[in-house]
């Protein structure tokens, strides 16, 4: 994983991120950053006549060598940590104390860039980590409006990042819209540590697991309220969407960056061409961003072993776990995917691969040997499209061996997920592709529109966009289609007349009731189905039918609560939608971080803070169109001179993947029933562990059963197991003894109660 962390106190006087040699600790030392400039340049930091420690300790002085310091006085709050010098194992300083910040991980030299205000005030400064479209000027002119307060025109720039402002001793840090970059924080030595991950804030803290959080995750996963700011780690909260955390001397702050609508009139209606237009421009803009950041050749592997019959070097080179240098991405057939590679091939210049490699694109399309029925319209529309010849296409072939639930070994995340369990599928996937790799995550999400949003259209008086949407849904009806108008209506006008309050009460006294059988999906539901049961506030998620009625109270209790505060926004359409993107962002972070490929880089562009802008200005009225994501995307490349399309463009079909992984569960199903002989979520208090496993056999023998739920149930039970066998922590430098986080062993894993 990659992460930066760091923290701010309330005490002024720390030495600098350490003891310091020759001087005592309370001296300040200064250090350079990755780019190496030097104190007038990046990443300058030092004491002097500022005020923030004595001067004679200019930015020249000795390197830091720790952490948190010892405290000045003996009265201080953090005078119970004096004695230790704590720093994250594996990290680079990028300032020093009283508020010190490190990176940690394998970050590219490009991917971390500070920047000082004036080299007489080194203690104004900024830091972005990520792929940012900013150049230093724009940053330096960044830095001098943020130190007034301005804070939204730090999320404005194009691609993924992280910023970090120091303004003396305020610290603000910034997360982005979707939730794809989030920040935690902790009350931590009389102040506040935070993080871009939770579990080496856990391992500061030595923090317990909340089995409520976890409840929660399966009980409601797109509910916010169920999940409030909690993760799976006690003592550790997570920042919202669209939210930056603002740290004065150790005080804690959270305030939203983006402007909020008002609630008593409806917003004027956008103008579809122009939005359209403006989500060109967010995509192409991204897309760029990582096209014209420099590039970086995958590390020294193992030798290649030569000629290996039925094998090509992109085939050696992908078996031995290594990309290709360059730019790719994914090429299913879908629109999203396609959309990206076109972009990518499409603009003014060579995509930027290293001199030698050639020019083209590399294009990735998995082929499924195992489930060959039902794809083949997409791989027909995929080979069309990388019939263009700025494009290379490689077709990744795999049978049995990459079934979901084939491999179930892998890393540590720092949540659990359900992509855990096809985390070696993909991950065989992307060893074939480039060290830029683009992927179309986040492109539903961002784009259609939420069942929920006919609801809103009928708050703002908007009935006859209802008609195609209503029509589409009747037309894939099997049966009944004349009842399918009345019920949609009914249950999207029972929605817009239901107050937030009263939509979350009810589903709490639903869970509490444990009525979460019906609704959440016995199985393959048709698009009527899926939409009745998504017009409501909150809705149980696909493995609640399994948790205990312990668990499902305890998930009540909180949304009980959750009903008494103020949310975000009103209008349950919008509500749902950002709940849904929160998630799917929360996901596709656990994704990138089990599907890891050493020197590979995986951008999700549909995730940046000004895509996920543009569509929020896409008119309702267009999203909830039938095929609204493939002619929003259809117009992109129109736009961008991309206008011959194969036939069939933007459809797309769940069936495969369904086959794919019942065939993966019998497979896999002596192991998964193994799993949960003696299953960790049962100690926790959270399922049944028969009807879990009765539920798998089920699966397994093609009986309609939820494969959502049981994917969750699984990941979790995963993440559990190698949370618990992990050893180390990811801190170092302590004088006295620290554990790692979870000191106890499985057999005391704290057990859930109602409370």
């Amino acid at each position: 994983m990659r992460w930066l962390v760091g923290w701010s106190s309330i005490a002024a006087n720390f030495g600098t991120a350490g003891r310091v040699s020759g001087g005592p600790a309370a001296h300040g030392a200064g250090v350079s950053g990755p780019t190496g400039h030097g104190p007038s340049g990046y990443g300058a930091s030092g004491y002097g006549p500022s005020g923030y420690g004595p001067s004679g300790y200019g930015p020249y002085a000795d390197p830091p060598r720790g952490g948190l310091a010892d405290a000045a006085h003996p009265d201080d709050p953090a005078a119970p940590d004096a004695e230790r010098t704590v720093h994250p194992v594996g990290a680079q300083l990028l300032w020093g104390d009283p508020d010190p910040l490190w990176a940690v991980g394998d970050w590219r030299p490009d991917e971390i860039r500070t920047v000082t205000a004036d080299p007489a005030d080194p203690f104004t400064r900024l830091a972005v980590l990520g792929c940012c479209g900013a150049t230093d000027a724009e940053l330096r002119r960044a830095l001098y409006a943020a130190r007034g307060g301005a804070l939204r025109h730090l999320t404005e720039w194009s691609g993924s990042y992280t910023a970090v402002v120091q303004a003396g001793r305020r610290i603000t840090v910034l997360g982005d819209l979707a939730g794809a970059r989030p920040v935690f924080y902790t009350p931590w030595a009389g102040g506040t540590a935070y993080a871009t991950a939770a579990l080496p804030l856990a391992d500061l803290i030595e923090a317990q697991l909340d089995i409520g959080h976890l409840a929660a995750l399966l009980a409601c996963p797109d509910s916010p309220e169920a999940l409030g700011d909690g993760t799976p780690y006690v003592g550790v909260r997570r920042i919202p969407p669209g939210h930056t955390l603002i740290l004065r001397e150790g005080s804690r702050e959270i305030t939203g960056y983006e402007p909020v609508a008002s609630l008593a009139v409806a917003a004027p209606e956008a103008d579809p061409e122009g939005a359209v237009e403006g989500v060109r421009e967010a995509l192409v803009d991204a897309v760029r961003a990582r096209l014209t950041a420099p590039r970086h050749a995958p590390e020294t592997l193992a030798p290649d072993p030569g000629p290996v019959p039925g094998m090509g070097p992109a085939d050696r080179r992908a078996a031995r776990g290594a990309p290709a240098p360059g730019v790719g991405a994914d090429l299913s057939g879908g629109s999203a995917s396609a959309t990206l590679a076109l972009l990518a091939a499409g603009l003014p210049g060579a995509p930027g691969t290293l001199p030698g490699s050639g020019s083209r694109l590399l294009a990735v399309t998995f082929n499924d040997l195992a489930t060959p029925q039902g794809r083949e319209p997409e791989l027909e529309r995929a080979h069309a499209i990388a019939a263009d010849p700025r494009l290379h296409h490689v077709v990744v072939a795999a049978a049995a061996e990459a079934l979901p639930y084939a491999e179930l070994d892998g890393p540590l995340t720092d949540e659990p997920g359900p992509s855990l369990v096809s985390a070696a599928r993909e991950r065989r996937r992307l060893a074939a592709g480039s060290a830029d790799h683009f992927t179309g995550h986040g492109a539903r999400q961002v784009l259609d529109a939420h069942p929920a949003r006919m609801a809103d259209l009928l708050l703002d008086r908007r009935r006859r966009h209802l008609l195609r949407p209503v029509a589409a849904l009747a037309r894939s009806a099997p049966e009944g289609p004349l009842l399918v108008p009345f019920s949609v209506y009914s249950a999207a006008r029972r929605l817009a007349r239901t107050p937030y309050r009263a939509g979350i009460e009810a589903a709490a006294a639903r869970l509490r009731e444990g009525g979460v059988g019906a609704g959440v999906g016995a199985g393959p539901t048709g698009p009527v189905d899926a939409s009745l049961a998504a017009l409501t506030w909150s809705r149980p998620g696909p493995a609640a039918r399994w948790l205990t009625g312990e668990a499902l109270a305890e998930v009540s209790i909180r949304l009980a609560a959750a009903a008494g505060r103020p949310p975000l926004s009103l209008r349950p359409g919008e509500a749902r939608a950002r709940a849904v993107l929160a998630r799917h962002a929360a996901d596709h972070r656990v994704f990138e971080q089990a599907v890891e490929v050493r020197s590979q880089r995986l951008h999700a562009p549909f995730l940046d803070n000004q895509v996920v802008r543009a569509a929020r200005a896409l008119p309702e009225s267009l999203r909830v169109q039938p095929g609204a994501r493939a002619a929003i995307l259809r117009g992109v490349l129109a736009s961008a001179g991309v206008r011959e399309l194969p036939p069939g463009w933007g459809a797309t079909t769940h069936t495969p993947n369904e086959t794919a992984t019942r065939l993966g569960l019998r497979a896999a199903l002596p192991e998964l029933l193994a799993l949960f002989h003696a299953p960790l979520l049962a100690d926790a208090g959270l399922i049944d562990t028969r009807a879990v496993r009765q539920a798998l056999t089920d699966a397994a023998e093609g009986l309609p059963v939820p494969l959502d739920g049981l994917a969750e149930l699984v990941s979790m039970e995963l993440w559990l197991r190698r949370l618990l066998s992990r050893r180390g922590t990811c801190w170092t430098g302590t004088t006295t003894p620290r554990r790692r986080a979870f000191p106890h062993p499985p057999s005391h894993l704290p057990r859930l109660t109602a409370r």
